[in-house]
C-alpha cells in the first residue's frame, strides 16, 4: 500500500481539495511537472510525444506529473484514461483553479525526481526538448537551466519588457527568465510559496548561489485551445511582483537596513532643521512656520520608518526560525522511511 504525498495548507485543502493518483514509490532522475487547465485536446498528444522522448533516452528515468488545475472540460477523465496506458504518468487535481504557482507546488510534492522540469501542456514546447534542458544539470554543469524561446511569440513585447526590467533589477545574465525550466529539487525547496513567484525562480536561485544556464528551445504554435493568460493587464501585477521580489532579496533578511536608515535620516534631518530654526529665532527674532512643519513631518516619519524597521526585524527573525525548523523537518523526513512499500 502506498501513501499519497499530496499536501496543502489546511485552508486551501478545505476550499479546494487536491486529489492525487496512487503509484509505486521508486526513485527517478527527472520529474516533469505539467500544470493543465482545460487541455483535454492537448494531453493525449503530449503523452505520446513524451513517451517517444523517454524511450529514446533510456539512460535517464522520467516521470510526468500532470496537475489538473480546476479544468472545466474533460481533462480529468482524459488524464485518468492516459494514466492507465502510461506507467510514467502521475496525476494530481485541484477541484478549483489555484494558479500555476500552486499547481507546481502540488506537482513538486508528488514528484520523486532529483531534477524537476516545469513544462506547459499546450505543446508550444515539445517534450523532445526536455533531455536538452536537463542535460547540464545531470552533468553537474548547472543547477538551473532556463529555455530561451526561439520562434514567433505573441507576447514578445510584454515578455521583452519583463525580461529587460528583471535584468536591470537583478543583474541575471540570461535572455529569457520566464520560460520552460529544469532545476534541482532543492531550488523548489527554497522558493517562497507566493502567487506568481515561480516566474522569478531564476533570480531567486541565482541570489541563493545556484549556477544558472540557458539553452535555446524552439517555440511552436499552440496545438489546440487558447491561452489562459491575458497580456496587458498582467503588466502592473508583474511589476509589483518584481519589486516585491527585489525587496525580498535585498532587504528581506535585514529590513532595518532600509527602514532604519531611512527613518534615522529623516529624524536627523528634522533635528538639524529644528536646531537651525531655533538659531534663526534667537538671532533674527523671527519664526518660520513652514520650517516647523517640515521639522514635525521629518520627526514623525522618521519615527514611523524606524519602528517599521524594528518590527520587520522581528518578522525576519521569526521567518529564519521557521526556515530552520523546516530544514530540520526535511532532514528528519528524508532520513526516515515514512512511505510504506508497495504491496
Amino acid at each position: 500500500m502506498t501513501l499519497a504525498r499530496a499536501q496543502a495548507p489546511v485552508s486551501s485543502a478545505i476550499s479546494s481539495p487536491v486529489t492525487t493518483s496512487h503509484s509505486p514509490i521508486a526513485p527517478v532522475d527527472v520529474s516533469v511537472l505539467v500544470p493543465a487547465k482545460d487541455e483535454a485536446e492537448n494531453l493525449p498528444l503530449f503523452m505520446e510525444q513524451a513517451e517517444s522522448t523517454f524511450r529514446a533516452t533510456p539512460d535517464i528515468s522520467f516521470e510526468v506529473v500532470v496537475i489538473d488545475d480546476g479544468s472545466q472540460d474533460d481533462s480529468w477523465s482524459v488524464l485518468e484514461q492516459l494514466a492507465r496506458h502510461y506507467q510514467f504518468l502521475k496525476l494530481a487535481r485541484h477541484r478549483s483553479r489555484r494558479g500555476i504557482a500552486d499547481a507546481l507546488r502540488t506537482g513538486y510534492l508528488n514528484a520523486r525526481g532529483r531534477v524537476i522540469v516545469s513544462y506547459p501542456a499546450d505543446l508550444q514546447f515539445k517534450p523532445e526538448d526536455i533531455p536538452r534542458l536537463v542535460a547540464p544539470i545531470l552533468a553537474d554543469e548547472a543547477d538551473l537551466v532556463t529555455g530561451f524561446k526561439e520562434g514567433k511569440y505573441e507576447k514578445a513585447l510584454v515578455s521583452g519588457i519583463y525580461n529587460r526590467l528583471s535584468r536591470l533589477l537583478f543583474d541575471v545574465k540570461v535572455k529569457d527568465l520566464n520560460s520552460v525550466k529544469a532545476y534541482r529539487r532543492e531550488i523548489m525547496d527554497g522558493l517562497p510559496v507566493r502567487p506568481d513567484w515561480h516566474r522569478y525562480m531564476v533570480v531567486i536561485a541565482a541570489a541563493q548561489g545556484f549556477k544558472v544556464a540557458e539553452v535555446p528551445v524552439p517555440l511552436y504554435p499552440r496545438h489546440a485551445g487558447h491561452s489562459k493568460f491575458a497580456s496587458w493587464h498582467r503588466i502592473p501585477i508583474g511589476v509589483l511582483d518584481m519589486l516585491s521580489v527585489w525587496f525580498e532579496l535585498r532587504f528581506g533578511q535585514k529590513p532595518l537596513m532600509l527602514f532604519g536608515m531611512l527613518g534615522a535620516g529623516l529624524f536627523a534631518l528634522g533635528v538639524l532643521a529644528g536646531i537651525a530654526a531655533l538659531v534663526w529665532l534667537v538671532v533674527a527674532h523671527e519664526g518660520l512656520r513652514a520650517v516647523w512643519t517640515v521639522i514635525q513631518t521629518c520627526l514623525i516619519l522618521g519615527s514611523i520608518f524606524f519602528s517599521t524597521g524594528l518590527l520587520g526585524e522581528q518578522v525576519a527573525s521569526q521567518r529564519a526560525q521557521m526556515r530552520e525548523l523546516r530544514r530540520q523537518v526535511e532532514e528528519m523526513r528524508s532520513g526516515s522511511d515514512w512511505t510504506s512499500p508497495p504491496t
